[in-house]
């Protein structure tokens, strides 16, 4: 079993707790929002078993969010059953949650006050990028894997509709906000620039749009 296998339960039970889930955001293998002024970002690590590793993870994701949930399996002789690993949780001010094999998720610990320091910067730039980022292409614990990020789903957009031929970054304005930028930065190397102000696709960028259609053409 995967860390991924975690991410449909625990992105259930934030769903059902009224958040808005994404997997692999900045990071973070789940990143839950809840809409308000400012909006509540919870971010939830996913680890196969409770240990410290999961922990120090918590403890660097603590400073670019409002709440930090640690979840894992539950086996009944793991860590969640140490009194003193729950404890650290609790001072920590980390929440737990249990997934036990029949996908239930149970709350160990709850989170019990709020982390005296967030960096706005790094909450920004996560929050940013779970509200620019198309459905919820990325499956949280995922690892050695390229991740849909915005950017990419973005690039891709206009990858897609510079497909029937070349345009200037103008026209593909409805696909992407930030089109002029991506075309000129390139960073995937799909793009070449056909005559001033016009762009064409690569042979890179053809084989892009077969790689990632399915996980691309998700719905905002």
């Amino acid at each position: 079993m995967s860390e991924t296998a975690l991410y449909a339960p625990i992105k259930a039970f934030l769903e059902t707790c009224g958040y808005a889930v994404k997997g692999e955001i900045g990071g973070c293998d789940v990143l839950a929002v809840r809409d308000g002024e400012p909006p509540l970002l919870v971010v939830c690590e996913l680890k196969l078993r409770f240990n410290l590793e999961l922990v120090l993870q918590g403890v660097e994701r603590a400073s670019a969010s409002d709440e930090v949930w640690l979840a894992a399996n539950v086996s009944g002789r793991g860590r969640e059953a140490d009194s003193r690993f729950r404890a650290l949780c609790r001072r920590l001010g980390f929440g737990m949650l249990g997934v036990f094999p029949d996908s239930r998720v149970e709350v160990i610990v709850s989170p019990v006050s709020p982390f005296p320091r967030v960096e706005k910067r790094r909450r920004s730039r996560l929050y940013e990028e779970w509200r620019n980022r198309r459905g919820d292409p990325a499956t949280g614990g995922s690892t050695r894997t390229k991740i849909m990020t915005a950017y990419r789903q973005e690039a891709l957009a206009c990858a897609g509709a510079l497909a029937a031929g070349p345009l200037r970054p103008r026209d593909l304005k409805p696909h992407s906000g930030r089109a002029q930028g991506i075309l000129a930065d390139n960073h995937y190397g799909w793009f070449v620039r056909e005559a001033r102000g016009l762009y064409g696709l690569t042979d890179a960028g053809r084989a892009a749009l077969l790689q990632w259609s399915p996980a691309g053409s998700e719905a905002p």
